[in-house]
Formats: C-alpha cells, structure tokens, sequence
C-alpha cells in the first residue's frame, strides 16, 4: 500500500524501515497508517498482507523504501501457527463460518507422516478470501458478496514444514519457512483433507519476512510510547536493509548524478546482475551491470 500518484503528499521526507510487531485484530492497511501518521511520513508501504487474525512481523517501508517493497516480499517467509481440526470454515481460519464438519482427529504420528507431501514446490489453490484479482475485482470482495471465485491452483515453494506439538486432540501447533505467495490457511485448509478431518488456522504467528525477523520488531505499546518523532527516526533501520542478499557497488559523485538522472555509467568491475550503487555510504540506485555498464531500475532520491 503506497500513496496514490497525483495525490499531493503531505509529511516528513522520512526514509528507511520500520519493523512492526503486528498485534491481532488490525488488519495491515490499519497497521501502515498508524505508523505513517506516528512518524509523520509523507510516504509508506508494507511488505506482505498480514490477516487481522494474524500477529507478528509486518516490515513497512516508508519514504524511498517504498521503491524495494519488491524486494523484501520475495524474501523467504516464517510463521508459527495452529491448526484447529474437526471444522473447514469458508475464509480457512476462525473467522469463517463453518462449512463442514468431522469427528475424527489424527494423531501426531498421521500428521508427520503427511508432511512430505507439502514440503518443495507444491500446487495449492487460494483462499476464497484473498487479496488475488479476480476480473479486476480482489476475490475476498466477490467471496464477501456471496459469489466466491473460483481460484486455480498456483505453484508454491514451501521450504519446511514441522509438528512442534499437539496440545490436545483437537489442536497442532506447526512451524513453516515458505516462499512468495503461500497461504497458511490454505495449507491447513488441504492438510485437514488430506488427513480426513478437515480444519483451518485457529492462530497465525509471523516470525520472519525475508532479512527482518521479530527480534527486530516494535510492538504497538512501544511505538506509543515513544513520544516525539525524533525519538521514532532512531527505530528505523536504513533502505538498504532490505538489500542484504545484493552486492553493494561504490560510485563517485558524478557517477552517482548520472544514475540517479536514469543514465547508464561504466565502472571497471567483473560483476555481473544486480546491485546497488552506493556514494558517501548512501543508497543511490538499484541497477543492472552488464559487461562493465551499469544501468539503473530504480533510483533513490534521500
């Protein structure tokens, strides 16, 4: 979620990260203009939907961290979460209404014994209730509306997937590492049929996004706390630390006004793909080296 172009903005040039600890019941649009309006930016986005129902690390970008949002989304995801078996409900976890029901419960030993089958690149088909586009339309808007859209099975990369326990019968608490595009609920949604019990997310934890982790995130009684706003620019980690898997690449000064223009430059350098250009320390543009040219995709104005 970023500002709307044409929009005047109004706010502080406030530049870089703010790790959000995001607490159940605030749905992410919530969370970003809390902190937008806490630091008083002009500008701010987030990197991957977290549900109301949902807790843990919401990175929001704010200022010209916007541009690499991208980038920090196609990051490997962590979550914690818990399985409610015996019910499937409509939007795959408690918030649903109940559209099926089965009185059986599997057992730790059958729930290990599936897990393999969801471990690598799997197919799994959506939510009803997501953010994906359905003919312009996002299908939790169709599905909220009576008419759920039909979703077709997308490929997705899950890295692991573990049983941590099984508190009573009708409960799993489960640990996964997975790639851009997965949906918790839908895994438990296809574990509790694959099982033959049916269930959904009873609760949902997330504990990493790419290089941010929740021992970098601030919770929402601390963003209160903090007072002034200067106080707050001191909780913000820079643009670049969303680049940490990039190689870095040191410019002049006049090489770097040629970049940030949209030009390409030439440096005496072997590597090849992408990088970001740096001067004086400070991000100048994400670009493409190829044979010695470096061309800029996405220039930082800080």
């Amino acid at each position: 979620m970023t500002v709307p172009m044409g929009r005047k903005r109004h706010g502080r040039p406030v530049h870089g990260w703010f790790i959000f600890d995001k607490p159940l019941g605030m749905t992410s649009t919530q969370a970003v203009a809390k902190v937008r309006r806490s630091f008083d930016a002009a500008k701010a986005g987030h990197a991957g939907t977290l549900d109301p129902l949902a807790s843990g690390v919401l990175p929001i970008a704010l200022g010209e961290a916007t541009k690499v949002v991208a980038r920090a989304m196609d990051g490997a995801k962590s979550y914690q979460f818990t399985i409610r078996w015996g019910e499937e409900r409509d939007t795959d976890d408690a918030e649903g209404k109940v559209i099926g029901r089965n009185g059986d419960r599997p057992s730790a030993a059958q729930i290990e014994a599936i897990l393999a089958q969801f471990i690598g690149e799997i197919e799994q088909v959506p939510p009803a209730f997501s953010a994906i586009k359905v003919d312009g339309a996002r299908a939790y808007d169709l599905a909220r509306g009576g008419e759920a859209p039909t979703l077709a099975a997308r490929l997705i990369r899950i890295d692991e997937l573990g049983l941590c326990e099984c508190p009573d019968p009708d409960h799993a608490v489960l640990k996964m590492i997975c790639g851009k595009g997965a949906y918790v609920r839908g895994l438990a949604r296809d574990m509790g049929r694959v099982l033959g019990c049916l269930g959904h997310v009873s609760e949902l934890r997330r504990n990493r996004v790419g290089h941010f982790d929740e021992s970098m995130a601030i919770s929402l009684d601390k963003l209160d706390g903090m007072g002034h706003k200067e106080a707050l620019d001191g909780l913000l980690l820079p643009v670049e630390a969303a680049l940490a898997d990039i190689p870095a690449l040191a410019v002049t000064g006049p090489e770097a006004e040629r970049l940030r223009f949209g030009q390409a430059i030439r440096v005496p350098h072997s590597v090849e793909g992408t990088v970001y250009a740096t001067t004086d320390g400070r991000p100048v543009a994400l670009a493409e080296i190829h044979a010695g040219e470096v061309r800029p995709i996405r220039v930082f104005n800080m």
